[in-house]
């Protein structure tokens, strides 16, 4: 279906030929000044020099062939040669009606779906998740289903870090404690047990305490610092013994995931992010030796100190662009050399047309010498597009990343335990008759959707501040408003169906109030919001669609009296009107991963 300023556009450029114009003039916007037309043509400006006329007599001989429009009610030139236009109520009614009747409220499908996988998440095992993995984790949720519903085939992916140095640090934090376990046992050749040798408890503070104790500050003694450094030195001869097979480090390995895998699972469920695909490093390990093979004997790679590099530095550089490092002096490989395994394996399976990663933006540096690699030593196409997106960081309100009271890396869990025990005290501080049960599920939802749209409601590159009092709030550019005013349109069409009647068969007539028109003019802006979304890899744009599209019902609803109107006609039409704006909302917030509570 096409979008409305399309054809309205459209109208206009047939009237511009028709007054002996260049039809390419009729290029038709939004009014910068609603108060006075609804849409606005600013051509007649840009031909006057070429055309050698003056601008107004432009407009005007355009305006008089758009005088008899069945889609403008009005089209006024205005000097200095301005075409203001105004759109007849009729044809907003009539391509709202077939916005309701198309799939997707018409939004356009590709002839062929696109394949695209999204790398996000990115969380460590034997971590757990804090702050730090949450812009990615809803970034790329939000993205992946914009993408779906905008009609792309895509795939998910968490690319879980598991099977680098964290893991080292573990087993040799695991070694300290309990070095007479059998894992540790050099001359052990039995079934290592079944259990896993720590408890999810111990399991959670093994990894900052081995992380802690492989790090020395400048203010540290000599002794401290050599201590530091043996330990880092141990963890990273850990690592290697995993990557390179070792019985015991694998089977450690196993224990950790088995342990760590629920945990993760628990906290992206609660944040309603899914993945397709639950792969790790670990995953295409088997898969470097050949694509280490294939790089020398092609000349992609060569050696440089003992390391083996890919030189992807370009004539057209303005920067020094370092080379891309897929094997270590000592043979260990690095995030490179997995990353670049993995869309080795990607274009095998699923010849994608497009990667995405999403990550911490100081990662571009990195992102751009794997593409480059990976295009270079064709283990992606040349067709295949390979984009980074780098998110901003989430700040205090000091400006600061968001820490603890003490000064530590917040808990992901805790931060969503906070917003939930906020809005639950909210609630419960309110008038309701909500049950207890009711009342907590009812705060997990309006808490999920604070957090998520003041993330998401920012550019995905910009920082941000997480103010907790803000983003709870019930006013203004907000989740909670969001659900509030669908919340709102929900108990209306409730009290039409406890009428006896349907809001389904309720028959949507021309707009005939100002206040009724700029929300049917609304509804109409979606298909524009989801593709620029879409195309932008922007969820903001869906963000900004929502919040002008709840405001612009929430006048309505005070300027309007929708149930209590006596004209049967005009009230079925405001039921219709709101039920499509719910619909819109709700989709809405689905693509932005969270969903309304039935009351608040």
């Amino acid at each position: 279906m096409r979008k409305l300023q399309e054809l309205i556009t459209e109208e206009v450029r047939a009237a511009f030929e028709a007054a002996g114009f260049d039809p390419a003039l009729g290029q038709v916007v939004l009014s910068n000044r609603p108060d006075l037309c609804e849409y606005q043509c600013n051509g007649a400006m840009a031909g006057a020099k070429a055309l050698h006329r003056p601008p107004f007599e432009i407009a005007d001989a355009v305006a008089e062939k758009l005088s008899d429009s069945q889609v403008f009610e009005k089209a006024e030139s205005v000097k200095p040669g301005f075409l203001n236009l105004t759109l007849r109520p009729e044809y907003v009614r009539q391509y709202l009606v077939k916005m309701l009747h198309e799939k997707k409220f018409g939004l356009e499908m590709p002839a062929h779906a696109p394949k695209i996988i999204i790398d996000y998440g990115g969380a460590n095992v034997a971590k757990p998740l804090h702050v730090g993995h949450l812009r990615p984790a809803i970034i790329g949720e939000s993205l992946k289903r914009i993408l779906r519903y905008a009609g792309n085939d895509v795939t998910g992916d968490i690319h879980m870090g598991d099977w680098g140095l964290q893991i080292g640090l573990v087993i040799t934090e695991l070694k300290h404690r309990r070095p007479e376990l059998p894992w540790f046992d050099e001359a052990y050749s039995g079934a290592y047990p079944k259990e896993p040798p720590f408890t999810m408890e111990e399991f959670g503070e093994m990894y900052p305490t081995a992380s802690a104790k492989s790090k020395a500050s400048e203010t540290d003694s000599e002794e401290d610092k050599a201590a530091a450094a043996a330990y880092k030195a141990e963890a990273m001869e850990a690592t290697k013994r995993l990557q390179d097979g070792d019985r015991a480090y694998r089977d450690l390995w196993k224990k950790i995931m088995a342990v760590s895998l629920p945990n993760l699972r628990k906290n992206y469920d609660s944040l309603h992010v899914t993945f397709d695909l639950w792969r790790g490093e670990s995953d295409v390990q088997e898969l470097i030796p050949g694509m280490l093979d294939y790089f020398r004997q092609n000349g992609y790679a060569h050696e440089s100190r003992g390391a083996l590099v890919i030189d992807v530095a370009e004539e057209s550089d303005t920067k020094e662009m370092p080379p891309c490092i897929v094997r270590k002096s000592d043979g260990a490989s690095l995030y490179a050399t997995t990353d670049l395994a993995t869309i080795q394996e990607r274009m095998g399976e699923f010849r994608p047309d497009m990667m995405i990663y999403i990550t911490d933006k100081r990662q571009a540096l990195y992102f751009e010498q794997v593409f480059r690699a990976a295009k270079k030593s064709r283990l992606a196409l040349p067709e295949t597009t390979l984009t980074f997106i780098g998110h901003g960081t989430m700040n205090g309100k000091d400006g600061h990343p968001f820490k603890t009271r003490d000064g530590g890396v917040m808990k992901l869990e805790s931060l969503i335990g906070d917003t939930e025990r906020e809005m639950t005290e909210r609630i419960k501080a309110s008038d309701t008759d909500m049950s207890g049960e009711e009342a907590e599920k009812t705060a997990k939802q309006i808490a999920l959707a604070a957090i998520k749209y003041g993330d998401l409601s920012n550019q995905p590159s910009k920082d941000y501040i997480f103010d907790l009092e803000k983003f709870t709030s019930f006013e203004g550019d907000t989740g909670p408003y969001i659900l509030y005013t669908i919340v709102r349109i929900k108990s209306i069409l409730k009290k039409y169906e406890e009428q006896g009647k349907s809001a389904k068969d309720a028959l949507l007539a021309a707009p005939g109030t100002a206040a009724e028109k700029s929300l049917s003019l609304q509804l109409t802006r979606f298909a524009d919001a989801v593709e620029g979304a879409a195309r932008e890899l922007a969820p903001n744009r869906i963000c900004a669609y929502i919040y002008e599209l709840a405001n612009t019902f929430n006048t309505f609803y005070h300027e309007t009296k929708i149930l209590a109107e006596p004209d049967d006609e005009k009230r079925q039409s405001y039921i219709a009107l709101i039920s499509m704006t719910r619909r819109l909302l709700e989709t809405g917030i689905d693509l932005l991963g969270f969903e309304a509570p039935d009351r608040m």
